[in-house]
């Protein structure tokens, strides 16, 4: 993909080349997502979904080839983009405050209570509106389901009004119904602020109502497009560099390797007897543009 960006243009990839550990986890990869749209970031285990976030948050350094956001280059702590990482563990036994723990994000408070601003308590209050979560601000973590600490991770992201959301994985861990209800949120706020959304999952069909389009990762390479253009025996069958059905059963999409769903497969490998198979501490270093870090131990796919 060549040519000049448009100013329609929230992400462009251009022949972009990542490694981790010495393996390279996209080859020559080249996509651009339109400002507003909702993707929903899709593929194997090790396809690299984690690894291409961090490079959009300028926490990898790439191989080859160029990305930008929003027009301009690729820097770590970028304000216009808002992150979801994956380390959520330890969140449920917390006794912060609901609208204390969103606080944290906005002035780089991670473990004290936060001595917040006007303008931050202002800021607290506008992404706890956005996110229907003010019921929720006098509650602890540790009485809050899933789904509400989602909730309020997603307002955290929106703080500081980010023009782009990574967020990955989100629905891990969640039944369902929250699994429902956090990508309904995600889409109305997504609409209500016409921001580009790239949503990571292990599963297309809690999604599939909500997405605009779908970009798919697999053996260092990137498919973008509809459902349809994408989700194909054809297309899918290369990412995966084997043979791959995909059938379609009462509005829900099910990726087949011979008789065993590949959903099922991830989640064998992910969720073992330790479940801490790809466990490495990182620092994440994003601040969401306020100076929030975030460092600990987590299972990622990458």
């Amino acid at each position: 993909m060549s040519g000049v960006s448009s100013i329609n243009d929230a992400l462009r990839v251009e022949h972009v080349t990542l490694e981790l550990g010495g393996r390279a986890i996209l080859n020559d990869a080249s996509f651009t997502v339109q400002t507003g749209e909702f993707i929903g970031v899709l593929g194997p285990n090790g396809a690299g979904k984690t690894t291409l976030m961090r490079a959009l948050l300028g926490l990898l350094p790439l191989t080859g080839g160029s990305i930008r956001v929003n027009g301009e280059a690729v820097v770590r702590g970028n304000p216009s983009i808002g992150y979801m990482p994956q380390i959520r563990s330890g969140l449920a036994g917390r006794r912060v405050r609901g609208r204390d723990f969103v606080a944290m994000a906005a002035d780089g408070h991670h473990w004290g209570l936060p001595h917040a601003s006007a303008a931050i308590r202002a800021d607290v209050d506008r992404v706890l509106d956005l996110v229907d979560a003010h019921a929720l601000a006098a509650r602890p973590l540790s009485e809050l389901s899933g789904g509400e600490r989602q909730r309020l991770l997603l307002a955290q992201c929106l703080l500081g009004n980010p023009k782009v959301l990574l967020l990955d994985e989100p629905l891990i861990s969640l039944d369902p119904r929250h699994q429902t209800g956090v990508v309904d949120l995600v889409r109305r706020v997504q609409r209500e602020l016409n921001i580009t959304v790239l949503f990571s999952a292990h599963e297309l069909n809690p999604l599939l109502n909500s997405l605009d389009r779908v970009l798919y990762l697999g053996n260092g390479r990137a498919a973008l497009g509809t459902v349809d253009e994408v989700i194909t025996k054809p297309v899918l069958s290369q990412l995966y560099g084997s043979p791959i059905d995909v059938m379609r059963v009462n509005g829900r999409i099910f990726v087949m390797s011979g008789d065993v769903e590949i959903e099922k497969l991830d989640h064998a490998h992910e969720e073992g007897d330790d479940g801490h198979e790809h466990e490495h501490e990182h620092d994440h270093g994003h601040d969401h543009g306020h100076g929030h870090k975030a460092k600990g131990k987590h299972t990622h796919n990458v």
